[in-house]
């Protein structure tokens, strides 16, 4: 039998929803694996902000797999491939804007079907559990060739904002990821692994305080500790 969790995770999960009554809080954990899903709290879709620049770069990497696209192509003042980089490590909404258009928003919503994944361009909506699904077959080699698999994975990590998941992990974690924040919501999708071990986890939240409150970043970081510690052990 596997040892004991360090930390019971649904329940620290419902305390600290309970200590943020006026705030949506969803959490989405997978192991990459074996695809086993954990969710708490509200998984209904929330308003993505840049998480969903993920998927945008997985559909515009798949059609330059399939030919469609070229990333050495002009889009805006340079090419694709800036454009790619920029979206994901400097979250630029100029390139992702881009992007979208250069892929076609209806295209962007089929592509994300093929996945099992549920995308809304216009309103920029996704539940955390498909999220973490898109982040679960990007770790395991399933969107993208290992070249643009590694080159997408390494545009998240040292990203130009590193204070919630990231700033909340122990030593020896490591980790790639996409954060998201506007109007309200707050937002982090990650790629965790120690060891043998790789969870995907997606932490997004919805609340009246300021983004870049105290109080949001104690709520993100908290979740991750409780999260981490169940999966880790630290």
């Amino acid at each position: 039998t596997p040892p004991p969790a360090v930390v019971d995770l649904p329940a620290e999960i419902q305390r600290i929803i309970g200590e943020h009554p006026d705030h949506r809080i969803g959490v989405a954990v997978m192991d990459t694996r074996d695809g086993q899903l954990q969710s708490y709290g509200d998984v209904a879709p929330y308003t993505a902000a840049s998480t969903a620049k993920v998927l945008t770069a997985a559909a515009y990497y798949h059609l330059v797999e399939t030919g469609e696209k070229s990333l050495d192509a002009p889009l805006g003042s340079f090419n694709a491939a800036f454009q790619l980089k920029a979206m994901i490590n400097t979250s630029s909404d100029d390139s992702w804007l881009l992007l979208m258009r250069d892929i076609g928003y209806s295209n962007l919503t089929a592509y994300a079907a093929t996945l099992g994944i549920t995308y809304d361009p216009e309103k920029n909506l996704i539940a955390p559990t498909d999220m973490v699904r898109l982040l679960q077959q990007l770790a395991t080699g399933k969107l993208l060739n290992p070249d643009h698999t590694a080159e997408l994975l390494g545009y998240m990590q040292h990203t130009n904002d590193e204070e919630l998941i990231p700033a909340a992990l122990s030593p020896g974690i490591t980790v790639h990821h996409k954060y998201g924040v506007v109007q309200g919501y707050v937002h982090d999708a990650a790629l965790l692994s120690a060891g043998d071990r790789s969870y995907a986890v997606v932490i997004y939240t919805w609340g009246p305080d300021d983004a870049d409150s105290a109080n949001r970043l104690d709520l993100i970081h908290d979740l991750t500790h409780q999260v981490t510690g169940a999966l880790f052990g630290r």
